[in-house]
């Protein structure tokens, strides 16, 4: 199984879209993205210094444009799995068909540009801190009225708020950490980007999306998302919510994902998917920077996609767990059952009770995944629809 990982913020390096300008109607998508955007991003992937793609405004439509015009040389359709890290979820809930590329342009200018303004409120910041017991470094950031808003992982975390808390937090470090000031414009994934929510919120509501047609994880809890609604509704949320990638690559464990792919500006993500699983077993990794790393990218996916040949004539979806509990499959369904877009094809249950699970499309139940009262993770696919491609 193989997924593709869009990056977020810092990831970024001058100069980095040069090369992919030099393929066929690279520029002209660029030109057209910048519109939509409202930014320069042919200049800012090629021209602009370290100093001017580090304004928030600027970063989030040109992350989720270089990630989109890589993908484009990629089989997407033999890739099951996508997954953003914060401003790169937009690009991945592109990739996995809940929006248009057009839209998940759109919505990162204006998430940017909201983003940036919400800083300018009042003096807050970001750091890192490296190391440490876990739940030490959690309750020292809540010590010092900070919120954890990022945890990444690989003994990552990432706090953020105001700056005299930082500045505490730094000269009073949990033990055995490290702790590093982050060069960002304020305080990210706290309840400090109240009022970019709310503006982001208003340009998503007029967006008609569909639902996922690969498996699609979610920064908020690290579960699949099947409905393309909810998920526009968590990338919204997503604005003053801590990202929860830990909890996304502890899904990419769940579902066995073999081969990653990260999208350029890629290494970030693919150096914790390596710290993180290497007790579990580390996946092959390609790291696509320049279209020379497209030949690899394009062997990476034939091997690992568990789909023969080019243009697969089949396409199969995989309907996945909301929840974590034990699966109870419908009782009148057998394999080869022909579904309906929203029919109910069983439930989880779960110690809050039983969540229903829906088919987010129509085919053929070809195949069940788990059965009755297997154990279920979020995320672990339950069952298999066939249909015409």
């Amino acid at each position: 199984m193989l997924a593709v990982l869009s990056p977020g913020q810092g990831s970024q390096k001058p100069g980095f879209l040069t090369p992919w300008l030099d393929l066929t109607g690279s520029e002209a998508r660029l030109r057209w993205w910048s519109a939509l955007a409202g930014v320069d991003l042919v200049h800012l992937g090629t021209k602009a210094d370290a100093e001017e793609i580090k304004d928030t405004a600027r970063t989030q439509p040109l992350l989720v444009a270089a990630a989109l015009l890589a993908a484009e040389h990629l089989p997407m359709y033999d890739v099951a799995v996508t997954a953003g890290h914060s401003v790169g979820e937009l690009g991945a809930a592109a990739l996995a068909g809940v929006l248009p590329a057009e839209a998940a342009i759109t919505l990162a200018g204006v998430r940017g540009r909201e983003m940036a303004a919400a800083c300018a409120l009042e003096p807050t910041g970001m750091a890192a801190v490296l190391g440490g017991d876990p739940d030490e470094v959690l309750a020292a950031i809540e010590a010092h009225g900070l919120h954890p808003a990022n945890r990444n992982g690989a003994g990552q975390v990432v706090a953020a708020g105001a700056v005299d808390g930082l500045d505490k937090l730094a000269a009073e470090p949990p033990a055995k950490t490290r702790v590093i000031r982050l060069q960002v414009a304020g305080a990210f994934h706290t309840p400090y980007m109240a009022p970019a929510e709310a503006a982001l919120a208003g340009v998503a509501a007029g967006i008609t999306p569909t639902d996922p047609a690969r498996i699609l994880l979610s920064n908020l809890d690290g579960s699949a998302v099947n409905h393309g609604r909810e998920m526009v509704q968590r990338l919204v949320r997503q604005v003053t919510a801590p990202v929860r990638w830990d909890l996304c690559m502890r899904t990419l464990a769940d579902l066995g994902v073999t081969g990653v792919i990260e999208l350029p500006p890629a290494g970030t993500l693919a150096g914790l998917v390596k710290r993180e699983l290497k007790a579990t077993g580390v996946p092959e990794i390609v790291t696509l920077n320049t279209p020379d790393d497209l030949p690899a990218a394009r062997d990476l996916i034939a091997r690992h996609s568990g789909l023969g040949g080019h243009e697969p004539v089949i396409q199969f979806r995989v309907v996945v767990s909301p929840a974590a509990g034990t699966f109870e499959p419908a009782a009148e369904l057998a394999e080869g059952a022909d579904l309906r877009v929203g029919q109910v094809i069983g439930h989880v249950a779960t110690r809050q009770g039983p969540v229903e699970v829906t088919a987010h499309d129509s085919g053929l139940l070809t195949e069940w995944l788990a059965h009755h009262d297997d154990p279920v993770a979020p995320g672990q696919p339950l069952a298999r629809i066939g249909g015409q491609h």
